[in-house]
């Protein structure tokens, strides 16, 4: 059996489909399905982890997530420990390009969209100078029906051949077949690691929380991830950092360091700029300078 094979409620007219969610959390566990899943975030903010790679949510952003590619939405949780902006408001549009769209998109009029399909097989976030196209788009498939939707979803497709900049990718790491308890071992690692990364952190602790030793779990997690585990914690406490210093929710830069797990400053600089390629202070100010 396939692992988490999460089954999209498909009716049996249609090649599309666009589901509005609004419910109090994201599918809590480690899962992928069939379909290619272009999803909007109108309410709700967390940490999207896509295979082995960690992306920052909020409102307003979209993502598509590839056929098969395992992913799950963890909501922030504030410091009292309820989750942030309770409840999530979002609209997904599905589709199968194996299914019924496999034929139609062998067409050699759509070569350039079968590149770009190749080319971002991980999926992709979608840049922010394309949300007002793309999210009208995605209303528009929402309140139409039959050959209508169909004519808006492939001008939804023509919209990312034509994207730039281009999208950045989701993941590297496409691992297609893991077991049912895999995926659930792994959904419950992912999920102590973003409710403890705060903290000292060890190793050993991890591999508890798993039921394997130290060894076994770093050769697990390697296996499963194509990263190391000290690898993966750092990119999850940046990325926490990062989404910290741009909301402004910090006294110094310093307080972001501690508050995301690093006992060093010296050792939080060198990690934040092997990782997101700048200086805490540089990535700040660009940040800034972006959104003047």
């Amino acid at each position: 059996m396939k692992a988490l094979q999460f089954t999209i409620p498909v009716e049996p007219d249609k090649t599309v489909i666009v589901q509005e969610d609004i419910v109090p959390q994201f599918y809590p566990h480690l899962h992928r399905h069939k379909e290619a899943q272009l999803i909007w975030i109108l309410r709700g903010e967390g940490t999207l982890i896509a295979e082995n790679t960690m992306h920052t949510f909020k409102p307003n952003d979209i993502f598509m997530i590839a056929p098969n590619q395992s992913h799950v939405f963890k909501s922030s949780r504030k410091e009292g420990g309820s989750i942030e902006n309770e409840g999530i408001h979002n609209i997904s549009v599905f589709y199968d390009p194996n299914g019924h769209l496999a034929n139609f998109l062998q067409l050699p009029e759509l070569s350039q969209l079968n590149a770009f399909l190749k080319e971002y097989k991980c999926g992709f976030k979608l840049p922010e100078d394309h949300f007002h196209s793309v999210s009208k788009r995605i209303l528009k498939l929402k309140e139409s029906n039959s050959m209508d939707q169909m004519l808006h979803f492939l001008h939804l497709l023509r919209i990312f051949c034509r994207m730039t900049p281009k999208p950045s990718h989701l993941s590297t790491f496409n691992k297609e077949h893991i077991t049912d308890g895999e995926g659930l071992r792994m959904g419950n690692i992912y999920n102590y690691i973003l409710h403890h990364h705060q903290n000292a952190l060890t190793l050993e602790e991890v591999a508890a929380e798993a039921h394997l030793t130290p060894q076994a779990f770093c050769r697990y997690f390697k296996k499963h991830t194509g990263v190391t585990f000290v690898t993966f914690l750092n990119e999850m406490r940046i990325n926490q950092a990062c989404k910290k210093l741009t909301a402004g929710e910090y006294d110094s830069i310093a307080t972001v360091a501690y508050n995301c797990g690093f006992n060093s400053i010296t050792n939080f600089n060198r990690v934040f700029k092997s990782i997101a390629g700048a200086s805490p202070k540089e990535y700040l100010s660009k940040y800034l300078h972006n959104v003047q």
